[in-house]
């Protein structure tokens, strides 16, 4: 076959298949030209944000505090607005009342947490003996049949382990010291914060403003304006799905007739403030307590109220309410959790869905700005009246 004829029979083939014949160079020169464009703008970005993160990460004794200071404002921001809007109270007086309901409500839970604690700690201290005895006459039955001289011989092994771990103990007390302290400082910090926040919070964009040159005096403080009350949607949805939490648990407790139930429920409340970990711990807590004062049976129905309960509340309570209040899908409620506890564990479960909200207010305002405005429809022409409408075309 001769060589014009094999290109026709190329091009043919290539009809039929719907690929063009060959590629046009000026168009993939463009292509390549734009992608390469778009990647080192997109890797400018990712290195800006890097570096965002990064003084963040050198500055989180002072972030940290302000995060919280930022987060305990509004949740008690709509009171001390009552307070200054309806009936006039001065800016220092109404958040110096705020802070002291704050401090008063706090030192309440601790109350309520503690004094039954405390009243029913004798009684549990012999519950938990009783179960210790119980799980040692169970493992010396079948199938285990763990004799008393093979239980002493684990705890002299437990024994010797911890005595020679010592030092690691002794470095893992200091940490935990260490924490402590750093967890009072930034408590005492966030408070201060906040005192200031509900003080002149409402002076901050004005004074935003005056700083800023250009567009920006107007874009920033609107940006920020949004952010706040994303974040305030954030802290009282939070706080609703606690409550919820708190209300399923406390009463499938009471009807299983586990002891401690209302600081259980106050644990539970608090505690959904800490995304997963949370929920964790204060279910490990209320399982151990069914256990050690009910017996298995009812440890394991309190199990299954609690994974049911955080069940409805992962999946469709705070989905629901967080993408209502922020805006956000309930697919990407649950990435974000994921994704930020993978990142940064307790912390970023706790901020990773304010920071997907915050992120999303950004990009809705950008788009906002550079979106073109929509174009006006176009409206028919009015009609002429007719000048001899309403005349009487009757003849007398």
């Amino acid at each position: 076959m001769s060589e014009p004829g094999a290109r026709r029979d190329a091009g043919a083939v290539s009809k039929v298949i719907g690929m063009p014949a060959r590629l046009n160079a000026d168009k993939s020169r463009s292509a390549l030209r734009a992608t390469a464009v778009l990647s080192a703008q997109t890797l400018i970005v990712l290195a800006m944000a890097y570096v965002v993160l990064w003084l963040m990460g050198k500055a989180w004794s002072v972030v940290w505090p302000l995060v919280v200071a930022l987060l305990l404002t509004t949740l008690t921001w709509p009171v001390t607005r009552l307070l200054r809007n309806r009936l006039r109270w001065p800016p220092a007086v109404a958040a110096a009342v705020v802070m002291i309901l704050f401090l008063i409500v706090m030192a309440g839970i601790i109350v309520v947490i503690a004094v039954p604690v405390a009243s029913q700690s004798g009684e549990l201290a012999d519950k938990v003996a009783d179960g210790i005895q119980s799980v040692r006459e169970w493992a010396a039955g079948p199938p285990l049949n763990f004799g008393d001289d093979d239980i002493t011989s684990a705890l002299d092994a437990a024994v010797g382990r911890l005595q020679s771990s010592a030092g690691s103990i002794v470095t893992v007390t200091l940490s935990g010291l260490n924490t402590l302290v750093n967890g009072l400082v930034t408590t005492v910090l966030a408070l201060f914060l906040m005192f200031f926040f509900l003080k002149d919070g409402p002076r901050f964009l004005p004074w935003l403003s005056r700083q800023l040159p250009g567009r920006l005096a107007v874009d920033v403080p609107e940006v920020a304006a949004r952010s706040w009350n994303t974040l305030g949607s954030f802290v009282r949805s939070q706080a609703f799905v606690g409550m919820l939490d708190a209300v399923f648990i406390g009463l499938g407790l009471w009807i299983v007739g586990v002891p401690l139930v209302l600081p259980l429920a106050v644990l539970t409340f608090i505690t959904a403030f800490v995304p997963i970990v949370g929920a964790l711990f204060a279910g490990f807590v209320a399982v151990l307590i069914a256990l050690v004062t009910e017996g298995w049976v009812d440890a394991l129905i309190v199990l299954g109220i609690i994974i049911l309960v955080q069940q409805l509340e992962g999946n469709v309570f705070q989905p629901m309410l967080q993408s209502r209040g922020l805006g956000l899908h309930a697919a990407v409620v649950l990435l974000a959790v994921t994704l930020g506890g993978s990142l940064a564990g307790i912390v970023g479960s706790l901020l990773a869905v304010p920071v997907a909200a915050l992120v999303s207010v950004v990009y809705v305002y950008v788009r906002e700005q550079l979106s073109e405005p929509e174009p006006e429809p176009d409206l028919p022409p009015a009609a002429e009246p007719d000048p001899h409408q309403g005349e009487s075309t009757s003849t007398v």
